[in-house]
């Protein structure tokens, strides 16, 4: 068994490089090669780049780099040829060809497509939002969202709020289920940013099945009984009424047509509002 080592060094937080690493990786087998990969991000000077060149020949590893400036670039390209080291650069060689086509000097300033990209901050604020505000974990998060999913168990809502929270909304999701009272603040904000997400009996039934069985369990269990779904319908649909919310029938849809969906009326409340 092979064990691979990769060191990503960059002068910005080394996101790229790592995710290029980490692309390439995925193509082989993992259960025949062990693979570790290091970020050394904000190499701003000489001597880190000493230290990475230092920690890839202890660990045999090879360096994949992101470096915008120079002077950095070139001693780095300089350390890995005297050290015989494997080495990628990601930036270099698009980077000499961008010169030679442009009439102007770039700025060599490190992390600036993050500064300049605003919605890679809005991105990762709706995922962190996401993940805060899952499962209807604290109710503060209802006025905060830009959409609010409501289901019962096994609808899909993580999975949905995930997914749109890669294109930038803050979704909040709450579990509807006929013994927890939901929280009062859901009456009060604007119903057309909330979505209810429907499920046929049959559908339902044969997913809880599903779910019970990858837990070792018997399909037996009242979580997936006929009552029990008819139950926890009736209360979805009483519920869904009160607030007075659109209602999208996740039965037979992917998570991306469902978002899409989700989306589409989001969007068209936001234009007539």
């Amino acid at each position: 068994m092979e064990n691979i080592r990769i060191i990503v060094a960059s002068d910005s937080v080394g996101e790229t490089a790592e995710l290029v690493a980490r692309a390439c990786l995925s193509q082989f087998n993992p259960k025949q090669c062990e693979r570790e990969v290091s970020r050394y991000p904000y190499i701003d000077a000489l001597e880190n780049v000493d230290e990475v060149i230092q920690v890839a020949i202890d660990a045999d590893a090879i360096v994949v780099y992101t470096l915008v400036k120079p002077e950095i670039r070139k001693y780095m390209e300089a350390k890995v040829r005297e050290n015989n080291i494997q080495a990628v650069d990601i930036m270099g060689p698009l980077m000499n060809i961008l010169l030679e086509k442009f009439d102007e000097e770039p700025y060599f300033e490190p992390g600036l497509v993050h500064q300049l990209d605003e919605a890679y901050f809005k991105k990762i604020d709706a995922i962190e939002f996401a993940v805060k505000y899952d499962d209807g974990k604290d109710p503060k998060g209802l006025s905060k969202a830009d959409i609010v999913l409501l289901g019962i168990s096994r609808t899909s809502k993580t999975p949905l709020s995930q997914y749109l929270a890669h294109k930038s909304y803050k979704v909040m999701n709450i579990p509807i289920v006929p013994e927890v009272t939901p929280p009062d603040h859901l009456f009060e904000i604007d119903p057309s940013k909330c979505i209810a997400l429907k499920i046929s009996e049959e559908k339902l039934n044969r997913i809880r099945k599903e779910r019970l069985k990858q837990l070792g369990l018997g399909d037996h269990a009242r979580y997936a009984t006929e009552q029990r779904i008819e139950e926890e319908l009736n209360y979805f649909h009483e519920l869904v009424d009160k607030v007075g919310c659109p209602v999208i029938d996740v039965s037979d849809k992917a998570i991306e047509e469902t978002a899409n969906d989700i989306i589409s009326i989001i969007e068209q409340n936001r234009f007539t509002n």
